[in-house]
């Protein structure tokens, strides 16, 4: 009797032992293979997935529009009453489909490149034609006596605007308001002037760059994080740190994002870089990843948050930078009075709103986030999304601008830049990566169960042993070293558990996609 009992818990002993073992070289080898197999995938090089998604975007990339069309324009001329908007879109187009061009591999690890922009109208994720049309602030009546501010000037601009009889406000088509029309008071004036005008203009068949950026081959924390852009590490518009280049391209991030972190971004759209912060944990087509939204902060006041005092360069409109919400951003639109803000002035500041009627911000539906895989640091879904405007202020020497009685931000239209994953790519990166990561996961968990049944049945064991031979036995020392291993294998494996849980299982020592608006495109979001 005592011989069988003895052999048994001899038996368990040892299966608890072989169990050990394996949950101590088995897990860490997958552990290591997995995180090799990323690392080597995310530098951004020839033969690697992120480059082959870096090159040609992975998943198609639309900009969707929302253009808000005044319902009392003759009120508004007339009488400078407030303009009562509603928004009409959106009227869809398919972008940056076209590979990047003169990819050039630098000797300090980056790549240069410059980003085609080319545009193709989706009619069958539009809610009209390209023809449809709207009534808004007319561009160039607004722009021109900001641009040219003598006296002598605005009388004689005066003069070719009532002869080409420009107002105030407009009725375009979608098509010219965003890609560019001729402006019949710009045609009218006697000295040769460019006389096409948008939004947008000019866009179609540009190249925004060159870009240079880090391929991650030598630092992987650095993967994707733009070195320069159109040559240079700052943007000159703006003072001190506001004109750093900083972040990527918010296409893909380094690997192993935690939520602690703040994802930096550079966007050649508003001249600046800007940053978002986690928000919540999300799932994209079965694949978990983390949401990260830009904050209120990013565009808050320099009294809210004092780091944005260099980007303040309009104290007036401004209450001397004491309104946020808005940031100016004509110094990089050749000094047209272009100033952007969420969709719907989503957390400006009240005074923003009193001249102007029919905007409703909602945080779900105007907000801009990215979900970001955290394991690779790709970007599986996201939406970028703006309003752009303009400061229209009163002019008694131009006769358009007569009836205006305040200064104050005209709405021009809003915009949401966005992508995600295909399904067949979905299935790939499952399979891949997500699945594989779960499969280890399970291995872990099946190992903790069987491990903890194996402690209890050589416990039980012990105790009968014990029990019946009290005076006869004596484990040997190395049972009970083994026990002891057992608790210390179960608490390892709770604790990789939990890392699965915060989706960095595999973290090591590495921690941490141009538009112009009716001007000069070169010197102004972008792929999954």
């Amino acid at each position: 009797m005592w011989c069988n009992q003895s052999c048994a818990f001899l038996t368990v002993a040892t299966v608890g032992a072989l169990l050990a073992i394996l949950g101590g070289v088995l897990i860490p080898v997958g552990n290591n293979i997995m995180e090799k197999k990323i690392k080597k995938e995310s530098v951004i090089e020839k033969g690697t997935t992120a480059y082959q998604n870096w090159v040609v975007p992975g998943s198609p990339i639309y900009r969707q529009f929302w253009l808000f069309d005044v319902q009392n324009p003759e009120d508004v001329m007339a009488n400078g009453s407030a303009p009562i908007l509603q928004q009409r879109g959106p009227y869809t187009y398919r972008m940056r489909y076209m590979p990047k061009e003169n990819i050039t591999e630098r000797d300090n690890n980056t790549l240069s490149y410059f980003q085609p922009n080319i545009i193709r109208f989706e009619p069958d994720m539009s809610v009209g034609p390209e023809n449809d049309t709207v009534t808004t602030v007319n561009l160039a009546v607004v722009a021109a006596p900001v641009l040219f501010k003598i006296g002598l000037f605005q009388s004689l601009m005066d003069i070719w605007m009532r002869s080409s009889k420009s107002r105030f406000l407009q009725t375009r088509t979608v098509k010219e308001l965003l890609w560019g029309y001729d402006d019949p008071f710009l045609k009218s004036v006697p000295r040769k002037v460019k006389t096409l005008v948008g939004v947008f203009y000019p866009y179609n068949e540009t190249f925004d760059g060159p870009f240079q950026i880090y391929s991650g081959k030598d630092d992987l924390s650095k993967k994707g994080t733009i070195f320069s852009y159109n040559n240079s590490r700052t943007i000159k518009y703006w003072q001190s740190y506001c004109g750093m280049v900083n972040g990527t391209d918010a296409a893909s991030f380094h690997p192993f994002i935690s939520k602690s972190e703040v994802l930096q971004f550079f966007s050649s759209d508003i001249c600046r870089s800007i940053f978002a912060s986690f928000e919540s944990e999300q799932t994209v087509k079965g694949i978990p990843i983390y949401r990260f939204v830009i904050p209120p902060s990013a565009f808050a006041s320099p009294a809210s948050n004092p780091d944005n005092v260099c980007f303040c360069t309009d104290r007036s409109i401004s209450q001397n930078c004491t309104l946020g919400g808005i940031m100016d951003i004509s110094p990089c639109k050749a000094g047209k009075p272009v100033y952007i803000t969420l969709p719907h002035f989503l957390h400006a500041s009240k005074e923003f709103f009193q001249y102007v009627e029919g905007l409703k911000p909602d945080v779900d539906e105007h907000k801009t986030f990215l979900d970001v895989e955290p394991i690779t640091g790709f970007t599986l879904h996201f939406a970028k999304r703006m309003q752009i405007n303009l400061l229209v202020r009163p002019n008694l020497k131009i006769t358009a601008l007569r009836k205006i009685k305040h200064e104050f931000i005209f709405p021009i239209l809003w915009l949401n830049e966005t992508a995600i994953i295909g399904d067949e790519k979905a299935e790939a990166f499952r399979s891949r990566v997500s699945n594989k990561i779960k499969l280890l996961h399970y291995l872990e968990l099946t190992l903790i169960i069987t491990e903890g049944r194996v402690l209890n049945k050589t416990l039980l064991v012990k105790a009968s042993v014990s029990s019946n031979f009290k005076q006869r036995v004596d484990l040997p020392s190395w049972c009970c070293c083994w026990l002891g291993s057992v608790n210390v294998n179960i608490l390892r494996k709770a604790s990789a558990i939990q890392r699965v849980t915060d989706t960095s299982f595999f973290q090591s020592e590495v921690h941490g996609h141009s538009d112009d608006l009716f001007s000069h495109h070169q010197e102004d979001w972008r792929e999954t």
